[in-house]
């Protein structure tokens, strides 16, 4: 992806290495990121950290009004269908290593772990497609009800209560799981530089038909090159993206 030419801006430093989660390292061999290398990136700034904090306190108080009833209708029809927990929950690596719980709408069976895991053993492609991707077009885990929810995105519905916690943006690179932080090498540091976003420009660009490849480099270049002009268009692109349901599954 091109990268775009944005003004110099002043950079202010990034919040002292103590605050800094690191318990995402798993092992003695794990590469510890290069925090200054992020020093000057424009996700440093005063601009991005209080303009963007702003921006998601308005946006999600304007479309409450929408959202709650609409999140009252389908935990209703979970609640229902499904016969267990509305909601979940997962540890999700967030802005500079932090940790944090992620909120969706339930949309896997109970006891998919443990479908998952028979699945990918019976199935070589299934297990070279996850292993890839973190994500199955064809998911055992996933019901009717569930594969509609993530087709409309409406399962990310709750992380509006993660963005007015301060956990996520409106905009940013998806949150991802322990699993997935090898996958970004020493790229990572970008990935920590931002707020994880409900929607970004891997979501408006394919999504899950989008190798993990693309993926990280779209992360580095919305952490290089964010202005709000850009979360402005992501946002406009999203309700296109949603409706033609590319590589949701």
């Amino acid at each position: 992806m091109a990268a775009l030419s944005l003004p110099k801006l002043e950079v202010d430093h990034i919040p002292r290495r103590q605050h800094l989660d690191l318990s995402f390292v798993s092992n003695p061999l794990t590469v510890i990121p290069d925090w200054s290398a992020i020093s000057t990136l424009p996700t440093q700034t005063t601009a991005y950290r209080f303009g963007k904090r702003f921006f998601d306190l308005i946006l999600g108080f304007l479309i409450l009004p929408v959202a709650v009833p609409l999140t009252l209708v389908i935990a209703g029809v979970i609640a229902v269908t499904s016969g267990g927990p509305v909601f979940f929950r997962q540890a999700r690596i967030g802005q500079y290593g932090r940790k944090f719980r992620i909120l969706k709408f339930r949309t896997m069976h109970v006891r998919a772990e443990k479908a998952l895991q028979e699945f990918l053993e019976s199935n070589p492609e299934a297990h070279q497609e996850w292993a890839q991707t973190h994500k199955l077009r064809r998911d055992p885990r996933v019901g009717a009800l569930g594969r509609f929810l993530r087709k409309m995105s409406l399962d990310e519905l709750p992380q509006i209560l993660n963005v007015l916690k301060g956990e996520m943006s409106f905009v940013g690179p998806r949150p991802i799981v322990h699993a997935e932080r090898q996958k970004y090498g020493d790229r990572f540091v970008f990935y920590t530089a931002v707020v994880p976003g409900i929607t970004g420009l891997w979501q408006v660009s394919g999504r899950c038909d989008v190798g993990y490849n693309e993926r990280v480099v779209f992360d580095e270049d919305y952490a290089s090159n964010w202005t709000p002009l850009l979360d402005l268009k992501i946002l406009f692109r999203t309700p296109r993206a949603v409706i033609r349901c590319g590589g949701a599954y």
